[in-house]
């Protein structure tokens, strides 16, 4: 899936795969990963993002073996929106320093979303923490289901973009060659079994945290 068919993620059911890993003609490495989360509401998973997650013992424990630190830059009071979430974290094995910057979800898919009830987008620019460079482009979209939701993460690597406004950056670093030597598949795949295996942990305490904030208000 190109990332200009992101929209097209809010009728799965019509989409060829919903977990894998995929190189497209342009180098980008495109990674689907499903993961079903029962009696998580789409609203929780916003509220994770935007207003529970603070600290790096709450970020551990969304993936107690592979997520080491955060923080927050921009961080607005109850919303992900505008935020760069700047964390450490083993992706197979590999120590990533990232920064994500969170955008609003009509950048990526428009006015889908309102086409669906209740579906929740998180959506963000993948970027180095060290240096200035963005490389990738993310979402995780939950849909509602009779038992939770689904969550449907996509993740296209190889969007490379400079935050200094280096145009050499730029230019090369979206050349197809230098996609496919950047992203390489094994990285796909790791990035793979690494999320859904922080969803499925999140999807086994958030019902019950969200409970617990809900009441101590």
């Amino acid at each position: 899936m190109q990332f200009e068919q992101v929209a097209t993620l809010v009728s799965p059911e019509k989409l060829p795969y919903q977990s894998g890993v995929e190189r497209l003609a342009d180098g980008i490495l495109h990674v689907a990963v499903l993961t079903r989360m029962p009696d998580v509401s789409p609203n929780m998973i916003k509220w994770w993002f935007g207003e529970y997650m603070e600290t790096t013992e709450h970020y551990k424990r969304w993936h107690p073996r592979d997520h080491l630190w955060m923080s927050w830059e921009d961080k607005r009071s109850g919303t992900h929106i505008g935020a760069k979430h700047l964390v450490h974290e083993y992706i197979g094995g590999q120590l990533n320093k990232l920064r994500i910057a969170f955008v609003a979800p009509e950048e990526y898919f428009l006015d889908s979303l309102q086409q669906v009830p209740g579906a929740v987008a998180i959506c963000a620019r993948v970027g180095l923490l060290e240096r200035p460079i963005d490389i990738g482009r993310m979402t995780h979209l939950a849909l509602v289901q009779p038992w939770g939701c689904e969550l449907h993460s996509r993740f296209w690597l190889g969007y490379v973009s400079s935050r200094s406004g280096s145009r050499l950056i730029d230019t090369v670093g979206n050349l197809a060659w230098t996609r496919r030597s950047q992203a390489r598949i094994a990285v796909g795949r790791a990035l793979m079994v690494h999320c859904h295996e922080e969803m499925t942990t999140l999807a086994g305490f958030l019902p019950g945290l969200y409970a617990s904030e809900s009441r101590a208000v």
